[in-house]
């Protein structure tokens, strides 16, 4: 059983007894293509500045070399192998990101902006917010696209899809992480070629109809025609997932949704591709197969498999053509491809495939929860689903009880399985993992199988004669269902869990040892299990900061017995939800502001921490604090408010630690890890590499 891992015989040479080993590897090194490509990918990400193009012209040329020097057996050809394809993936995701180059917004800007509205969502406070490009800043700088939210009286103008748009809004360039290692939006934004984001609180001036924007406004009045023939919140559902408008869905819905792990039914993604061209499929093939002998003089089939492909396209374009709904339909794409060539529909080496072609066109998708979570749940199934037919009891189609319950079985197995193969991913993307999750996709999977999502096709192919009210009313019935099993999920004790935030490394170890544990053949795919087993070791051991300073210096979280406290109630508020979500604390900005316990006095604050360490904070500019507490070499000092003009007092040169405005503001964001030995300091500016996203912004 474990002879590929015996020493190798004194007579052959090691080259020899490796070739031997990895021989049952060699129908499995296609599926690795995509791994290694990927590797090559987050390499790039990972690097500590920016590669030139002649860097990786550089690099390209090794990859060539290394293919066409190759000689020799199948352990040279896999070094080879796993050279040149990383290579061949840095290389890649360096020309993408000179390809999306833009200008990006150096400093905030306030005034009259004029743009082409080509997006409309929501903003994580509710707001509607609108996507721009054709921007022009009057009396500002050139930018690409901008992204601004309609606060307070300024809500969203009636008929505002694709037509030109002015209004007077703040704006700034796109935000890093608020803590060292967090989430940088950044990033995010330059692959999505936006310059600013912003808000404003006026009313937009609509002026005109934009260029080139039909398809933008036939899915808006779509979703506007949705949200008459339904009553809320299924009309917001339906239209989420049928346009892609999400601007109207409620936000207690979205709270339910996320805490019963249904929340991805809403995003359009590989289950409502997946569910919509299976449906045209079947009711196509199935169709076609009762006209008395056609089924026997065509290929009635790949017929099927045409008018898929074509739905699925449609519903790509119908839908806003989003990132996640591109990936989906590449996947698609890839099994109704192999039914027209008569290929295996649903195997390892399509799904390989389908990675492979996301990744070429945006490497950039290798860092993205969506595509992360939507590959571990199809290859997990695939391989599931193949293992299974390896056995007698699985394909007999005869009468035994298998064969009598075999939906229900294969219900229960995928879900089953696209759990538990994506929630260590989830959660270290969110933060949170939905404990009873299994019970609602049991129960509302099927209905967007079964009643939803068909409804909705009909709902569009009545539409031409003037009866979708028919097939939306059907459709309704189903989310109004689905809004109930999620509501009542989640409001059960104990639905969701928090999970603190994990070191950036536990991701790639998480992510490769499942990889491997799936595409290794033999013993050696223990090695999966235990690099699995050591990622979940480290995030356990992973101690969280026990002090977080923002760069303003205006917010600090302190760990305490009772989770982390909050020095203030309000402001700084996406640094406050970012600390508590990466803590696995699901309360409010105000609920931990609760917890702050401190000593105060005339123009000061004082908390103390663990190990005899104190954080003192002053608030005044200019009249330093007669009753201020002593410092020792184990006190923070936080006079950022202190004037920069105004040297400070003698007695703060005996403070361990001293932040004032400017030094406190270039290091973006402060933590600290406490102990009896002294201290542990890291810096989000620390870091940041030299990248192209990371080279304006705050």
């Amino acid at each position: 059983m474990f002879n590929a891992i015996a020493l190798p015989p004194t007579r052959r040479s090691a080259l020899t007894w490796l070739d031997e080993a990895l021989e049952p590897q060699r129908r499995q090194l296609v599926l690795w293509v995509p791994v290694l490509f990927g590797i090559g990918i987050g390499i790039y990400f990972a690097w500590p500045s920016e590669p030139t193009i002649w860097h990786a012209m550089l690099v390209l040329i090794g990859a060539g070399l290394c293919l066409l020097g190759y000689r020799g057996g199948l352990s040279a050809g896999a070094l080879a192998f796993i050279i040149a394809i990383p290579c061949l993936g840095f290389v890649n995701a360096t020309l993408r990101t000179q390809i999306v180059s833009h200008p990006v917004l150096e400093r905030d800007f306030y005034g009259t902006i004029s743009g082409r509205v080509i997006n409309i969502g929501r903003s994580a406070s509710g707001n509607p917010r609108v996507l721009l490009d054709e921007v022009i800043l009057y009396g500002g700088p050139p930018v690409a696209r901008v992204r601004i939210s309609l606060t307070g009286a300024a809500g969203l103008p009636p008929a505002i899809a694709g037509r030109t748009v002015m209004l007077t809004a703040r704006i700034g360039p796109p935000g890093g992480p608020v803590s060292p290692g967090g989430f940088d939006f950044r990033r995010l934004a330059w692959f999505e070629r936006l310059s600013a984001v912003g808000y404003t609180e006026l009313p937009a001036m609509v002026l005109e109809d934009g260029p080139s924007a039909p398809i933008f406004r036939a899915r808006m009045a779509l979703a506007d025609g949705i949200r008459a023939e339904m009553r809320e919140p299924a009309a917001g559902f339906a239209a989420a997932i049928l346009t892609g408008d999400r601007s109207t869905v409620d936000q207690e819905v979205l709270r339910d949704l996320r805490a019963s792990n249904l929340a991805h039914l809403l995003a359009i993604s590989g289950l409502h591709m997946g569910l919509l061209t299976a449906f045209v499929f079947a009711v196509v093939r199935r169709g076609l197969a009762l006209i008395p002998g056609l089924a026997v003089r065509y290929p009635i089939k790949k017929w099927g498999a045409v008018a898929a492909l074509i739905a699925g396209a449609g519903y790509l374009v119908l839908s806003g053509a989003s990132v996640p709904t591109q990936r989906a339909f590449v996947m698609v794409a890839v099994v109704l491809t192999a039914v027209l060539l008569d290929r295996p529909a649903f195997t390892l080496r399509g799904v390989a495939l389908a990675a492979m072609l996301i990744l070429l066109v945006r490497p950039e998708s290798l860092l993205q929860a969506g595509f992360q979570l939507s590959f571990a749940a199809t290859a997990a199934l695939v391989a599931v689903f193949e293992a299974l037919r390896g056995f007698t009891w699985w394909r007999d189609e005869g009468k035994g009880w298998v064969s009598r319950y075999r939906a229900g079985i294969a219900l229960l197995i995928t879900t089953s399985v696209a759990g538990l193969a994506t929630a260590p991913l989830g959660a270290f993307h969110f933060n949170q993992v939905s404990q009873l999750g299994l019970i609602a996709n049991l129960m509302a999977v099927p209905l967007m199988g079964a009643v939803i999502m068909p409804a909705g096709v009909l709902a569009g192919c009545l539409a031409l004669v003037g009866m979708e009210a028919v097939a939306l009313l059907v459709m309704a019935f189903g989310i109004e269902t689905v809004l109930g099993v999620a509501h009542w999920v989640a409001g059960l004790d104990g639905a969701t869990r928090g999970i603190k935030a994990g070191p950036w490394y536990v991701l790639p170890m998480i992510s490769l040892g499942g990889i491997w544990s799936i595409l290794w053949r033999g013993a050696g795919r223990w090695v999966g299990v235990i690099l699995f087993s050591l990622a979940a070791w480290l995030w356990f051991e992973s101690e969280r900061p026990e002090v977080l300073i923002t760069a303003s210096g205006r917010l600090i979280g302190v760990m305490t017995e009772d989770d982390r406290a909050l020095s203030r109630a309000s402001g700084n508020s996406f640094a406050a939800r970012s600390w508590l979500a990466d803590d696995g604390d699901d309360a409010s900005q105000a609920e931990a502001a609760r917890r702050w316990t401190a000593q105060s006095g005339q123009g000061w604050q004082k908390v103390d921490l663990t190990n005899g360490w104190q954080l003192i904070q002053i608030s005044s500019r200019s009249r330093w604090p007669a009753d201020l507490p002593e410092c020792d070499d184990r006190t923070i000092l936080i006079a950022t408010a202190w004037s920069p003009d105004l040297p400070l007092p003698p007695s703060t040169q005996t403070c361990g630690q001293v932040w004032r405005r400017d030094p406190l503001r270039a290091t973006k964001g402060v933590a600290y890890w406490l102990s009896d030995d002294g201290y542990d300091l890291a810096t989000v500016a620390g870091h940041e590499a030299a990248r192209p996203w990371t080279a304006t912004g705050q």
